[in-house]
C-alpha cells in the first residue's frame, strides 16, 4: 500500500487525536463520516480513496483508526498483532478478488437455463444457440446460429461447430427453444442432437448437452440419459 496517503490523512489533523478518543465518539458520527466516504466512492470511484480511507469503509472504523492500521502494517519492523492480521485478511480478500473468474460455470441444465435471455425463451419463433465451453465448463462464447420458424429450428452441424472451432472450445451445449411452451423435446430434435453428437465426435468437441427451453421449464437430453 502506498504511504503517502498516511500523511494526507495526518495533515488533515485528523489523525492527531487517540484511538481511544476516537473509538469513544457516537455511533452516528462514524456512521456520518464513512457514510460520507461511501458517497465519494460511489461519486469518484475507489481511486479517489486513500488507503486508509478505504480500510475504514470496509472495516467501518473511523478514518483516524484506518491511518493508524495502515501506517502499523507499513512499517518496517511491523511485529504483527490485531491490525496486522485484519489489514492480513484484506490483503488476502483482494487476491481472492483478483483471481476470481467471472466467466459462469455450465455444469447443469439449470445453469443453461439460466443463461438463456428470457426474450428467447419466451420467443414466437425457435431459436437454436450454442454455448461454447471451454475445459472448466465456464462458457466462453454464446451464439444464435439459427432462428427458424413457428414450430421448427432449421440448424446444420457446420453451423452449430463452426464457433466452437473459432472459440477453441472444449464442449458445447446446444439450447433451443419450444414456443408452444412444452419443451419436450421432438422427434426432429432427437434427431439433431443425434447428429450433433457424431459430428462432435468427429471434430473432438464434446456435445456436452442439449437443453430445450421454454416459458415454462427445460428440458434436458443429458440429465433423461439420451446422450
Amino acid at each position: 500500500m502506498k504511504k503517502t496517503y498516511v500523511n494526507v490523512v495526518a495533515d488533515s489533523g485528523a489523525a492527531t487525536e487517540s484511538l481511544e478518543a476516537n473509538e469513544s465518539r457516537p455511533e452516528g458520527t462514524l456512521r456520518t463520516r464513512n457514510q460520507g466516504l461511501l458517497s465519494r466512492l460511489q461519486e469518484r470511484g475507489p481511486e479517489a480513496l486513500s488507503d486508509a480511507e478505504l480500510v475504514a469503509v470496509l472495516l467501518s472504523v473511523p478514518v483516524e483508526s484506518a491511518a493508524d492500521m495502515v501506517r502499523e502494517v507499513s512499517a518496517p519492523t511491523a511485529t504483527g498483532g490485531r491490525n496486522a492480521a485484519k489489514m492480513s485478511a484484506l490483503n488476502e480478500y483482494a487476491k481472492r478478488m483478483r483471481n476470481t473468474d467471472p466467466r459462469p460455470v455450465i455444469d447443469s441444465a439449470r445453469a443453461v437455463a439460466g443463461i438463456v435471455p428470457a426474450n428467447v425463451r419466451e420467443a414466437k419463433k425457435e431459436h437454436f444457440l450454442i454455448l461454447c465451453l471451454n475445459a472448466r465448463r465456464q462458457l466462453i462464447h454464446l451464439e444464435t446460429v439459427s432462428i427458424g420458424t413457428l414450430s421448427a429450428s432449421l440448424v446444420h452441424c457446420r453451423e452449430v461447430f463452426s464457433p466452437a472451432i473459432v472459440h477453441a472450445s472444449a464442449a458445447v451445449v446446444a439450447v433451443h427453444n419450444h414456443p408452444s411452451g412444452d419443451p419436450t423435446p421432438s422427434s426432429e430434435d432427437r434427431d439433431v442432437t443425434r447428429r450433433l453428437q457424431r459430428a462432435g465426435e468427429l471434430l473432438g468437441i464434446v456435445l456436452a448437452d442439449h437443453v430445450v427451453v421454454s416459458a415454462t421449464g427445460y428440458f434436458s437430453f443429458r440429465e433423461h440419459g439420451l446422450i
